[in-house]
């Protein structure tokens, strides 16, 4: 499995990351394009067990499907291993014949730059403000890019979108693990009296 080196920047405006990245040359790989995903475990859960989730994915030009395990919350807690299928419900009836179980539908809105061999994604989930993921062949040059973009090292997240949900609402990684819907609809009561103020 690969090592995924990237790094979250919460509270960003859209707007003025989209000038820099153009000032510095990067190039917009696709606008704003809606994603849809579901993840999977076997009914034991014997991936979460290890930190680990099957997911496959709908990003408008190609379908993936992938294993990803968080061993831990550092930059180089997060493996995975992904290959593109054609088909995602199909892919989603595969794992299911082979004994997983669908554990969350998530939707999300993505607009990818590039920039020496750096993704920048812009990415929006619902009921959090929309973010920014970096991810680059190394860690120098992934503060390198974060650093020419305006972010703080010291604010980066690591890991999965847990910690961006944790940010805003006072939620463990349980819970999140367990919400079987995240769409762009309202934020649920049950959420929303989580916020944080």
């Amino acid at each position: 499995m690969e090592t995924e080196i990237e790094a979250k920047f919460l509270d960003i405006n859209p707007a003025v990351l989209r000038d820099r990245l153009r000032n510095i040359g990067a190039i917009q790989e696709y606008q704003e394009r809606m994603m849809k995903r579901k993840t999977f475990d076997d009914q034991g859960d014997r991936l979460k067990k290890i930190g680990g989730w099957i997911r496959v994915r709908d990003e408008g030009d190609k379908i993936t499907l992938s294993y990803k395990q968080l061993n831990d919350r550092t930059l180089y807690g997060t493996k995975e291993i992904t290959v593109t299928v054609n088909n995602f419900d199909a892919a989603s009836l595969l794992l299911e014949a082979v004994g997983f179980r669908q554990k969350s539908y998530q939707e999300t809105k993505r607009e990818k730059w590039t920039w020496y061999g750096a993704e920048i994604t812009i990415d929006t989930w619902p009921w959090i403000p929309t973010f920014v993921e970096i991810e680059a062949p190394d860690e120098q040059s992934l503060k390198n890019i974060a650093t020419k973009l305006g972010f703080d090292w010291a604010k980066a997240l690591f890991g999965s979108v847990e910690t961006a949900y944790q940010k805003y609402y006072e939620v463990t990684e349980e819970e999140i693990d367990g919400w079987v819907s995240i769409t762009f609809s309202p934020v649920p009561d049950w959420l929303e009296i989580k916020r944080r103020l």
